[in-house]
């Protein structure tokens, strides 16, 4: 499939996307995507190409949705698939982009594809987009295309999302589910305050007599949730939209977070083999497609997820440059438990640091999978016990006043 190029942007003119079909002078039918200020300057633009245009559809290019981490783990692994496979690297782009639901992503893809169609190398039009392509991903791609083994380090740069995403979501997942779980019982908690309770308060005032203590005081916070659930609501909206936006705007909020988050219990331990494993993980993969190791360093500290490991590695990368193993550096920082540190000792004296700390990676991701599924265990049974015991209790106070009049008319 042949492609056109881009249409030279004018200064100020919104472009649109299309998609055409033609023939060029020796006939030969032709199909590609454009982009231009209007239908006219398309058709100009294909017949300066020599192109004979026999149909032009303009492309919904909507900014709807927008590009995730997923989405790009997705696409890196489709498009090692197809250059593997032998498509050219424009046909790619063309049929993961116009596979996709995600709009955002399909223009991303395309801009991506007109800038390689412009003579840009693949490596640089990626790195127009530093919000969505790192340093890492930039870095694999161009060391692909100067050796002439682009198919196989995108193959290995998928493989290295696919493992770093799928930590991410069992991270994520494991603090997410206690957060839920509250907030539910929180929910729930309000509606039987505001609903149920006054209800029983109307048939508790025809008893006459006096209520036992635990109902008194079910019925006082009640009272006190029905008349300022407003200002109970919007207060904790209020507090949520003001740490989150804090966390936001304050990186000494972000390093005091990273810092104590690691010190959790229970949590800090599962935290910090997380950032463990994405730490070797990102370094095998640099190292193996042939980074220089200090300069592969750059990219490893942002990769781990914490502050404490990104400053830890601009240590260890200072002592490396300055002609310190990286065994020595690492065990200089204090962050890395014995065991990985004999892995890199190992590693460096066979010549095979990627491969240790590939099988490094593979110990502690494992070993992730595993801490999540203890936590998850251990989470289900004190949950029940906590929500058993909140709505247990509420119901019993609502109830003791009932009870106590049967004992009396018994």
């Amino acid at each position: 499939m042949a492609t056109a190029g881009k249409v030279e942007k004018k200064e100020g003119a919104k472009e649109l996307q299309f998609s055409w079909e033609g023939k060029n002078k020796q006939g030969k039918v032709m199909r590609g995507d454009i982009k231009a200020a209007s239908e006219a300057t398309a058709h100009a633009a294909l017949r300066r190409q020599g192109i004979n245009v026999t149909k032009l559809k303009k492309l919904k290019t909507g900014s709807g949705g927008k590009v995730s981490d997923k989405d790009i783990t997705l696409f890196s692994r489709q498009l090692a698939t197809m250059v593997k496979s032998g498509v050219p690297l424009l046909q790619s782009f063309d049929i993961v982009g116009k596979g996709t639901n995600n709009p955002a992503l399909a223009k991303l893809l395309f801009d991506i594809k007109s800038e390689v169609e412009t003579g840009a190398n693949l490596a640089t039009a990626f790195r127009k987009y530093p919000m969505y392509f790192d340093a890492l991903f930039c870095n694999l791609v161009e060391a692909g295309e100067q050796a002439g083994i682009l198919d196989t380090l995108l193959d290995r740069l998928a493989t290295y999302k696919e493992k770093i995403q799928a930590i991410k979501s069992k991270i994520k997942s494991a603090l997410t589910y206690p957060v839920a779980i509250l907030i539910i019982a929180f929910i729930i908690t309000a509606v039987i305050m505001i609903f149920v309770v006054p209800a029983f308060k109307g048939v508790f005032a025809s008893f006459g007599g006096e209520l036992p203590a635990p109902t008194l005081i079910v019925i006082a916070i009640s009272d006190y949730f029905t008349a300022n659930w407003y200002i109970i609501f919007g207060g904790i909206y209020a507090v949520f939209v003001g740490i989150s936006q804090a966390f936001k705007r304050s990186v000494a909020l972000q390093i005091a977070k990273d810092k104590y988050s690691l010190k959790l219990p229970v949590f800090g331990d599962m935290l910090v083999k997380s950032s463990i494993a994405r730490w070797t993980r990102t370094l095998s993969t640099m190292f193996a497609a042939g980074v220089p190791l200090v300069e592969a360093l750059d990219s490893v500290g942002g990769a781990a997820g914490n502050y404490v490991y990104m400053m830890g590695t601009k240590k260890i990368q200072a002592e490396v440059s300055t002609g310190s193993s990286l065994t020595v550096s690492m065990e200089n920082s204090g962050l890395f438990p014995p065991m990985v540190t004999q892995m890199v000792a190992i590693g460096e004296e066979s010549g095979q640091l990627d491969s240790m700390l590939g099988k490094t990676a593979d110990f502690y991701e494992a070993e992730v999978d595993e801490a999540v599924e203890a936590l998850s265990s251990l989470m289900e049974p004190m949950i029940m016990v906590f929500l058993g015991g909140l709505i247990g209790g509420l119901v019993v106070a609502m109830y003791l006043p009932i009870f106590k009049l049967g004992s009396v008319v018994g």
